[in-house]
């Protein structure tokens, strides 16, 4: 689950839930009250990733930071399922939507959306505060209240399904077989 690399450990803050089938290796900071699913993967080895307070990164992501760089994933971000992340920023509270590419040295800001399946290219911006879609992504509009309140609830979803690992532990069991 975590393993140390070219003298780099990773490091999980308090509230913290990282799943035993999730890959943490080297150079990786999680803040606190995260969410790691199964199967994430998030390499430090070649750069640094620092994942802000109250993020969640959930099942099949993959993280990884260019040589030399530091990924810097904001507070309370949403990678969804599957999304492959090699961006150099990704702002407080912005989604990458399940099976998004948000590729090397590209930048997405605050608050903005990443639908589902869309392709950041490498080095592209996306601005604040508006919703992306596409491949290559591009700006379809501007984030409005209700995405706001539908991502706010999915957030705090994850964050209490964090601490909820945490306290009640999960415990492998044999299925109940039907006659």
């Amino acid at each position: 689950m975590f393993y140390s690399f070219d003298g780099k450990v990773p490091v999980v803050g308090r509230g913290t839930y990282v799943s035993e089938l999730a890959t943490v290796i080297g150079n990786v900071e999680i803040g606190e009250d995260c969410y790691v699913g199964p199967g994430a993967i998030l390499r430090g080895d070649h750069g640094r990733i620092e994942i802000g307070d109250g993020s969640a990164v959930e099942e099949g992501v993959i993280i990884h930071a260019a040589p030399g760089h530091t990924q810097a994933i904001g507070r309370k971000v949403t990678l969804g399922h599957g999304a492959m992340v090699h961006a150099r920023t990704i702002g407080d509270g912005a989604v990458v939507g399940m099976g998004a590419v948000v590729s090397i040295e590209s930048e997405i800001g605050a608050g903005a959306i990443v639908a589902e399946g869309t392709v950041v290219k490498w080095g592209q911006s996306i601005e604040a505060e508006v919703m992306a879609a596409g491949n290559p992504a591009r700006e379809i509009r501007a984030v409005n209240d209700k995405d706001r309140l539908i991502w706010g609830y999915g957030k705090q979803l994850y964050i209490d399904l964090a601490h909820k690992y945490l306290e009640e532990g999960m415990h492998p069991v044999e299925p109940v077989r039907k006659p």
